[in-house]
């Protein structure tokens, strides 16, 4: 992040909702200094009612909100709050982070034996002076075709656990990605360049 927008949010204490170590290597890259206070909220929105891209939205509203109403009776309160949501999205369902092996099996299976690619979206809502600014970004993957085995194997890492569509781009899933169009950093969970972007207007730079 470049002056001078790291001069203007030096004195700031920021927020960065979410647990997520990739998010938070992310951000560090910055060299923006911030606290990490994950969200709790329960991520229980109907995705039904949604198009992809206001449901990652909406849902990273809730994480930040649901954070500033925790930290707002701080001596002093946060002057600026960052949420963010991923999801990955294939053939027209939402794919967000597998509850065992079998589903996590499922999802890697949709992703690599069909030949089409899919997209990840992922939502940032930023919480400045009393106003929540939110924005998605889309970036699409294809990835290889991977062996019934292969998948196995991958799966008996244990990297597709809490992941949004069942695995990392940052970690061994990078081996079978064959080529993204988009920001990388936003199928990681932040996307930098447009949260550089949204930041320096929402300062007023």
């Amino acid at each position: 992040m470049l002056e001078p927008l790291v001069g203007k949010l030096k004195p700031m204490r920021i927020v960065l909702a979410s647990g997520s170590k990739q998010r938070e290597v992310l951000l560090r890259s910055t060299g923006l200094d911030f606290e990490i206070y994950p969200s709790s909220f329960a991520e229980n929105l109907n995705p039904d009612d949604y198009t992809f891209k206001y449901f990652v939205e909406a849902t990273a509203q809730r994480k930040t909100e649901n954070v500033f109403e925790v930290m707002k009776y701080d001596e002093k309160r946060p002057d600026l709050i960052i949420g963010a949501d991923t999801m990955v999205t294939f053939c027209g369902k939402m794919y967000g982070k597998p509850k065992d092996n079998m589903e996590a099996r499922r999802m890697i299976k949709d992703l690599t034996q069909s030949d089409k690619p899919h997209e990840v979206y992922t939502g940032v809502a930023i919480w400045y002076k009393g106003e929540i600014h939110t924005f998605s970004e889309m970036t699409r993957v294809h990835m290889t075709n991977l062996t019934d085995e292969e998948i196995e194997n991958y799966i008996l890492t244990k990297e597709p656990m809490g992941k949004a569509g069942g695995y990392g781009i940052q970690g061994l899933a990078a081996t079978f990605v064959e080529r993204i169009e988009g920001d990388v950093n936003n199928v990681i969970g932040l996307p930098l360049c447009r949260l550089v972007k949204e930041l320096k207007q929402i300062v007023k730079l």
